[in-house]
């Protein structure tokens, strides 16, 4: 008897939720790489990516053609991203793996916004909505009422905005007909060339486990990049991208299990509000509004 075969729906999810995995994998590698200076992290994360990506662009027919009009995209889109990425890896070393995975993926949110500027799109009532109650569970995150403590959070939050303008970016240059592995390669190069300098001023000298942390970092990056662009082509962005907040599950699970980080009642609270927000908004797409 043959088993039935799982839809392309069914593999799309499939794929988002590997691709949370491996992304979870890569901020707990970055927080065991302990003490090595952000810029330092950052360009061995992105190291790796570019190597990938400009071997698939090597063998691909286009080879490393940039569509016309596509650099101001490109820029903008590796800026805001390498700042974000930089901002979350510093958050990841000051604060719990499920609070800081938990504000970098505000960037949804922030999408919603910074859409009205660079793509003209002009959310409804219910994106609104989403925005506001959103932000409302990343104050109990960031629990602005405790000083300097909550500085580390307002980063992560922040690194939330550097990627919700990135991916603002992608959008636009992917309905422009730039090629994914494009952006990728630009992306990867652009940051390891923003970190080189400062990496190579402050060099800090590594442990093997600190190396292999940070290659560690960059591989499990490559491979959740590989899954997230494949699990887009079996399902629309819209019906599965809300799974991508199993990542949070799995950056907490790590916490507890190698930090013995417990998330305190205000963080556990505002990550539910997050979530359920994203699960209510994906319900709206799918299933009501046509």
């Amino acid at each position: 008897m043959k088993k039935p075969k799982l839809s392309s729906h069914t593999i799309g999810i499939i794929l988002v939720i590997i691709d949370s995995f491996f992304f979870s994998l890569m901020t707990l590698f970055v927080k065991l790489a302990g003490d090595v200076p952000t810029m330092q992290k950052t360009f061995f994360r992105n190291f790796i990516a570019a190597i990938i990506a400009i071997i698939v662009l090597a063998r691909s027919e286009e080879k490393f053609h940039i569509k016309k009009g596509s650099l101001p995209g490109l820029f903008a889109r590796s800026i805001f991203g390498g700042v974000g990425m930089i901002l979350n890896f510093w958050a990841i070393d000051h604060i719990g793996l499920a609070d800081s995975n938990i504000l970098n993926k505000m960037s949804p949110f922030f999408a919603i916004i910074v859409s009205i500027i660079v793509l003209s799109e002009v959310p409804n009532i219910v994106e609104v909505l989403a925005v506001v109650v959103a932000f409302i569970g990343a104050a109990f995150v960031v629990k602005p009422t405790t000083g300097l403590a909550s500085i580390p959070a307002f980063i992560g939050l922040l690194s939330g905005l550097g990627a919700g303008i990135a991916y603002t970016f992608v959008r636009k240059l992917g309905k422009h007909g730039e090629r994914g592995p494009v952006i990728v390669a630009f992306f990867s190069v652009f940051t390891c060339l923003l970190c080189a300098p400062f990496s190579a001023i402050n060099f800090q000298p590594m442990t093997a486990k600190q190396l292999l942390c940070l290659l560690g970092a960059g591989t499990v990056a490559a491979i959740a990049q590989f899954a997230i662009t494949a699990a887009y082509k079996f399902a629309p962005a819209k019906e599965i991208s809300v799974f991508d907040y199993s990542q949070v599950i799995f950056a907490s699970i790590w916490g507890f299990l190698v930090f013995d980080e417990i998330p305190d009642k205000w963080s556990i609270l505002g990550c539910g509000i997050i979530i359920t927000t994203a699960f209510a908004k994906w319900y709206y797409n799918v299933h009501i509004q046509k």
